[in-house]
């Protein structure tokens, strides 16, 4: 028998175990790059039959948004057991007692924001992180904040592996912004306070806009935007929006 076969098996082995270790750690991702490939044409056509059907026909016009909301694939963001109901008119759980928002308002809070696609843009709740890819296709630079940690470590992850790395996500409590990286375009909040947080509306640059739900029963979605002459609000629509926690409790 070979001398050096025992030793060679023993190499294998070791390498072999190491591999195994290897495929045990990055499971979580490998399953998230095979989701991200599960796009198929059925899954397409629902996105066009979503847009066109509740969304477009609802009065939504900017194209941008409209091709955002047909690109990318919602079904992705939200858990295995909900999947068949990704592209249906209503808001999903995603765990943790937060939802991913029904299509017809994410698109509609896309467009209330009016952006341009060099623009800089605050999410205060990433969630499942679906708001923020629709985001990422429409301007050049996304900053999200994710109170709840579980989801904000999941949907950082979904996010990479999807190619969304103009995402810069931050977990941690929105209701002060992030002043650093300020001032920015357009802010949105996709959770109710029941005021407008000021120091969101001191991020915003002259002409910058934010869309946000504000009330703790009934709620209305926001415009706020900030001018050279002052701070001008307008009521877009009624809304419902699972409350904004941590600081915004408190003030």
């Amino acid at each position: 028998m070979n001398a050096a076969l025992p030793a060679l098996l023993r190499i294998g082995f070791v390498l072999w175990s190491a591999l195994l270790l290897q495929c045990g750690q990055s499971r979580s991702s490998l399953q998230t790059a095979s989701r991200a490939s599960n796009d198929d044409d059925s899954q397409r056509q629902a996105r066009e039959r979503m847009v066109r059907e509740q969304i477009a026909n609802r009065g939504v016009r900017d194209a941008r948004v409209l091709a955002a909301m047909r690109k990318v694939p919602r079904h992705l963001f939200v858990p295995e057991a909900f999947q068949a109901s990704a592209y249906s008119d209503q808001p999903l759980p995603i765990g943790h007692r937060q939802t991913i928002s029904q299509p017809y308002i994410v698109a509609f809070m896309s467009e209330a924001m009016e952006l341009k696609p060099g623009d800089r843009v605050l999410e205060i709740g990433t969630g499942s992180g679906y708001q923020a890819a629709i985001l990422a296709e429409l301007v050049r630079e996304v900053y999200s904040i994710e109170i709840v940690e579980p989801l904000g470590k999941e949907a950082a992850a979904r996010l990479k592996d999807l190619g969304y790395e103009r995402v810069k996500l931050r977990i941690g409590d929105g209701y002060r912004g992030w002043p650093e990286a300020a001032p920015f375009d357009a802010i949105m909040v996709t959770a109710a306070p029941d005021h407008v947080p000021p120091a969101l509306v001191e991020q915003l640059r002259e002409g910058g806009r934010l869309v946000l739900p504000v009330g703790r029963f009934a709620q209305d979605l926001l415009r706020v935007r900030r001018t050279a002459k002052g701070i001008v609000r307008e009521n877009l629509l009624p809304v419902r929006f699972v409350p904004m926690v941590g600081e915004a409790e408190k003030n």
